[in-house]
């Protein structure tokens, strides 16, 4: 048989078993986006899910390990099946650490408390949201299906339903006039919230993308690279009374920004600092270029 793998994971999954539930995004409308274009969304059957969890047992053979679910938001699955391969899973896999997948807000923000519930008991444990801003007219801006409010209330039913939550923020996004409006309105909602992880991502224009098509029309006014950097330091500083980890373990970052809040929030301000500085001192030597992807 033929194993078949998710085609994306997050960065900090990358030494986990990767294991695919559904194909694609059932969403798969948001503009600056192209990981999952190449798909139509279809759910797998669960008897084909349990044969790769026999595979990957053959494979690795009972050994410590984390899991990472894919594609794009395995909780619009029906629960009951859901259900049936985290069981299958965990009794494969005794000595499994953690599992994890992505989920999408709306969706979680419209799930009934109980069938979150059930994810969890079953032995879901992380679950990886993609907020990527908490402006609603941005979220409007790049269709993301979902309102500020949506982003708060999924948040909120994940972390009561005992799970760990990781949110995704896209740096760059509000562009060069609305990067300060991007930072305030993202820190509010993440302040609502207060995620285990806040991990951030920097935007990259995709060509192909209706995003990339409103680059080109002239609707989207990519920021400097200053601008990017005042644009993480204001969201650092607005971010207050959460117990969230700050990750910026992408490649698509500027700076390496690690820190726990709140008492890492003055250490990664000072990480900040000095970089401004420089970008302050050589802002008219810099190009400040778009960043465009060549490869997907």
């Amino acid at each position: 048989m033929t194993y078949e793998m998710p085609p994306f994971r997050p960065p900090s999954e990358a030494y986990s078993m990767l294991l695919r539930v559904t194909r694609g995004c059932p969403w798969n409308r948001c503009k600056f986006c192209g990981m999952y274009k190449m798909f139509h969304f279809e759910t797998r059957p669960v008897a084909e899910i349990k044969a790769d969890i026999d595979e990957a047992l053959r494979f690795y053979g009972d050994q410590p390990m984390n899991v990472f679910i894919g594609d794009a938001d395995s909780p619009v699955i029906k629960t009951d099946d859901f259900v049936e391969i985290l069981r299958y899973l965990h009794s494969q896999f005794p000595r499994i650490q953690r599992v994890t997948s992505y989920g999408r807000a709306k969706t979680l923000a419209l799930m009934a408390p109980d069938k979150l519930e059930r994810l969890r008991k079953a032995g879901l444990d992380r679950l990886h949201l993609g907020l990527e801003t908490g402006d609603a007219k941005l979220l409007e801006f790049i269709n993301k299906g979902a309102t500020p409010e949506h982003m708060i209330k999924a948040g909120r039913k994940v972390k009561e339903a005992g799970f760990e939550l990781s949110e995704y923020l896209m740096l760059g996004l509000g562009g060069a006039d609305g990067w300060e409006s991007h930072a305030r309105k993202s820190a509010a909602v993440l302040n609502a919230i207060d995620p285990d992880f806040i991990r951030v991502r920097t935007m990259t224009l995709i060509p192909g993308t209706p995003f990339y098509e409103a680059y080109e029309r002239g609707e989207y006014k990519p920021p400097t690279i200053l601008d990017m950097l005042m644009e993480e330091k204001l969201l650092i500083e607005c971010l207050d009374g959460i117990g969230s980890e700050f990750h910026s373990d992408h490649v698509s970052n500027l700076v390496p920004v690690f820190g726990k809040f709140m008492q890492d929030k003055t250490e990664m301000l000072e990480t900040l600092a000095p970089v401004i500085e420089r970008v302050e001192q050589n802002k008219d030597k810099l190009t400040n270029e778009p960043r465009i992807a060549t490869v997907m």
